[in-house]
Order: C-alpha cells, then sequence, then structure tokens
C-alpha cells in the first residue's frame, strides 16, 4: 500500500488525468485511497483546480496600457527625490549638469591622472613581472674554446713564418 506522500507525489507527476502507469500503482493507489479520506479530497481539488483552469480564458490586454505604463514611469522619473540619498545624488547630477563645474575641474582631472598613473604603474608591473630575463652570457670562454683559439692562431702565426721563409729562399 502505498504512503499519502507517494499519492500526492505521483498525483502531482500524473497530472492532469491522474492514470497511474503500472498495474501496481493503480491498484496500490486505490486501495489506498479508499481508506484515506485526505488523499481523496486532495485528489478531487487537484481535479477540480485542472477542470477549473481548463475553463479559464485570458481576458484581452487592455489596447492602451503601454500608453499609460509610458506616461506613469514619466512621472515616477520626474517625481522629486524622497530620501536622503536620492536628494544627495539630484543635488551632484544638477551641480554636475547645470553648473559650478570649474571646482569639481581640478579634482577630476586629478583623480583621472592618478588613475591613468596607477593603472599604467600596475600594467607594467605586471607585465614585467611575467617576463622572463634573457640568459646570462658568458663573458669568459671556457678553457677548450680558449686552447682552440690559442692553437688556431698558433697555426695561423706558423704559416705565417713559414710563407717567410719560402719567400726568402
Amino acid at each position: 500500500m502505498m504512503s499519502c506522500k507517494q499519492i500526492q507525489d505521483a498525483v502531482m507527476e500524473q497530472l492532469p488525468g491522474t492514470d497511474f502507469r503500472t498495474l501496481e500503482a493503480i491498484e496500490n493507489a486505490q486501495e489506498h485511497l479508499q481508506h484515506c479520506q485526505a488523499c481523496r479530497e486532495e485528489l478531487a481539488g487537484m481535479d477540480r483546480l485542472m477542470r477549473a483552469m481548463d475553463d479559464w480564458q485570458a481576458p484581452d490586454p487592455n489596447p492602451y496600457f503601454m500608453t499609460r505604463m509610458s506616461v506613469r514611469l514619466a512621472e515616477e522619473r520626474s517625481a522629486p527625490a524622497t530620501g536622503r540619498l536620492a536628494q544627495l545624488w539630484q543635488s551632484l547630477r544638477a551641480r554636475m549638469t547645470y553648473g559650478q563645474r570649474w571646482r569639481l575641474q581640478p579634482v577630476l582631472a586629478t583623480t583621472l591622472s592618478l588613475l591613468v598613473i596607477t593603472g599604467g604603474s600596475a600594467y607594467l608591473g605586471f607585465v614585467h613581472a611575467h617576463t622572463q630575463p634573457a640568459p646570462a652570457v658568458i663573458t669568459t670562454s671556457p678553457a677548450v674554446v680558449q686552447d682552440l683559439q690559442n692553437l688556431d692562431s698558433n697555426s695561423t702565426a706558423l704559416d705565417t713564418l713559414e710563407n717567410l721563409t719560402n719567400n726568402a729562399d
């Protein structure tokens, strides 16, 4: 036999029509519904609700709804501010829009300059922090390379001496 919770879940899954999927589920649900008045009332209420929803027709929208809504929005926008924060915002906005900007221009210019300098230095610090340093160049040659260079210069000197002796003969 099914519990009240199982019946409620099954009814919600099966709406509309509340026909249970398996024969065993139908038998268990019918048996539970015969003994449980609360579940029978719940099922009847859901059935009435679904029939009422099927019969309900949505009303046609008012053709002047958008016109009235736009007028109402315009009224709200033009209404004076009521809160302390809103009044402060309105006064700052009026000051910036309608005058006395010459007092704020140096402050705004300084703030913008600081933002540009801070942003630029942060960017450069970020870029330079993530670049790999160039590998160190060895200025002194290893001993093997130096020995080979000495042998090369010695052979050049010997060739030069040999040429001189051949020319003298």
